[in-house]
This record gives structure tokens, C-alpha cells and sequence, in this order.
């Protein structure tokens, strides 16, 4: 027969169940009363983070003439918001083209991708190490 006393205690909280005189039981979630603010803090360093890598680490993969696209994602992003975005007109159709440029094949289209697949797991380490988790 099951605990009709079951707890479990974690540092965000406590989950226990209660039984009433007529036998229904009841799950309780009371959550520790700093977890919140402390956790929202930490969570938003990590998005700040990934915002400012994601944004410093596209730009050896964006293409270049002037520097105005690397400078639209500055303008266009709110580090922090957890997205970002190349304001320029032509952000668009630069990403679409695939091909590598003669100046620098690193430099091309569909760059966030390229990015990602080069230093997503530096990118989740460092969130996860600024947000107290482990990856």
C-alpha cells in the first residue's frame, strides 16, 4: 500500500500529498519563496549569454562588404529576449544563398547554422555553468 504521507524535497520546493477525513488525497507544490527570483536571475544571465555568443560567433560566418549586416543583428537584438535578429533588408536573401564567398568560403549563407553546428555544445556548457545546470 502506497504512503499516504509521501514529500519530496528539493531546493526549488516541496511536492507532498495530503488525504482529507474522506480519504481523498491531494498533491501540494509549495515552492521555496527565493527559488523564484534567484532562478529568473540566473536564467536570464544564461539567455544574455547565448544572446551576446550567438551574436559574437555568427559574424566570422556572415557575409561581408561594408559590416552593416554584422551591425543590423547588434541593432536588431535585444540580448536577452532570447532572439536574435538581422534587421538589414538584405539579411534575408544573404542567408538564403548557400554558397560560400570567393573572399572567405567560411563566409556564406545560412551562417546561424553553420555557427551551430561548430560551437553549439561551448554555447549550452557556458549557459548551463551561468545557470547552475549541467551539460
Amino acid at each position: 500500500m502506497a504512503n499516504p504521507k509521501l514529500k519530496i524535497d528539493t531546493p526549488q520546493g516541496s511536492l507532498y500529498t495530503q488525504a482529507s477525513k474522506s480519504g481523498k488525497v491531494t498533491a501540494i507544490l509549495e515552492w521555496n519563496k527565493g527559488f523564484g527570483a534567484e532562478f529568473t536571475e540566473k536564467f536570464s544571465s544564461a539567455q544574455k549569454f547565448v544572446d551576446s555568443e550567438v551574436l559574437r560567433l555568427d559574424a566570422p560566418y556572415m557575409p561581408i562588404d561594408t559590416g552593416m549586416l554584422i551591425r543590423s543583428g547588434e541593432l536588431g537584438t535585444v540580448v536577452g529576449s532570447g532572439e536574435v535578429n538581422y534587421v538589414a533588408p538584405y539579411a534575408g536573401a544573404q542567408d538564403a544563398t548557400a554558397q560560400s564567398r570567393s573572399y572567405d568560403p567560411r563566409r556564406g549563407g545560412k551562417w546561424f547554422e553553420r555557427m551551430k553546428a561548430d560551437h553549439k555544445a561551448a554555447i549550452l556548457r557556458g549557459a548551463a555553468k551561468i545557470a547552475g545546470g549541467k551539460k
